[in-house]
């Protein structure tokens, strides 16, 4: 989905296409802070504070759904140090930052993984707390892929349609998109990632026909004004869905 804003000059107009979904897949921060040769969660703390900025950047500019790739299934296997600091930023924004969202009226939505018996009950606990406290935002949403894998997703998916008794000559692409973590939510018209140049599972069944974006720097270094480039760029592409 996609929206048009039109702007006038002169006797002159132009539409600039608005994406509906955009997916930031958040990568770099411990590469920017040694290469500033700070500690690496503060990296982190330092790409914590850019997702609010970019949140406010493009609510600004008309975006409706914002998702996040902030924690992958496989980010357990860094150091336990590292994953605690991360958890407790997940921890801070579901419970200290929660205003932040109520003032931006957003919704916060999650998508992942979150009875992972490796999850502390407490993160499952605030974190539908927060989305209940949200649910009836009408600014945009922010969606967070948290403990996140698109296989993960899928197979999750499949596990719920064969419990819930749903046959093969059942199973169509709008049946597994309700089964998804995602469901509800539009697929991303637009997936943006910082430093690398792949998807690492983020939204594969959803980013199907989305347009896609690498930028070469690390998450805490990116501003406003790379958030209008990449829009203009958006806006310049012709969507041809298959036809």
């Amino acid at each position: 989905m996609k929206k048009e804003k039109s702007k006038t000059k002169g006797s002159d107009s132009k539409k600039e296409i608005i994406p509906e979904h955009i997916g930031f897949i958040v990568d770099g921060n411990r590469r920017w802070a040694r290469q500033y040769f700070f500690p690496v969660n503060y990296g982190h703390q330092k790409g914590y504070e850019r997702v609010k900025n970019v949140i406010e950047w493009c609510l600004k500019k008309g975006v409706k759904v914002l998702s996040f790739f902030i924690f992958s299934t496989e980010n357990w296997k860094r150091s336990k140090k590292e994953v605690a600091h991360l958890m407790s930023l997940i921890k801070r924004l579901f419970q200290e930052d929660l205003q932040y969202l109520m003032d931006q009226e957003v919704k916060l939505s999650i998508s992942g993984w979150i009875d992972d018996p490796q999850l502390e009950p407490e993160i499952k606990k605030i974190a539908i707390i927060a989305q209940e406290k949200t649910k009836n935002n009408k600014r945009g949403i922010v969606n967070l892929a948290f403990n996140y894998g698109g296989r993960s997703e899928i197979v999750h998916a499949f596990k719920g349609m064969l419990r819930d008794g749903i046959k093969a000559s059942q199973v169509n692409e709008e049946i597994i998109s309700q089964y998804l973590w995602t469901q509800g939510l539009p697929d991303p018209d637009l997936v943006v990632r910082t430093s690398e140049k792949r998807l690492s599972g983020f939204l594969l069944w959803q980013s199907a026909y989305a347009e896609l974006c690498f930028l070469d720097k690390y998450w805490p270094s990116i501003k406003e004004k790379d958030i209008d480039r990449i829009l203009t760029d958006y806006s310049q592409r012709k969507r041809r869905f298959g036809k």
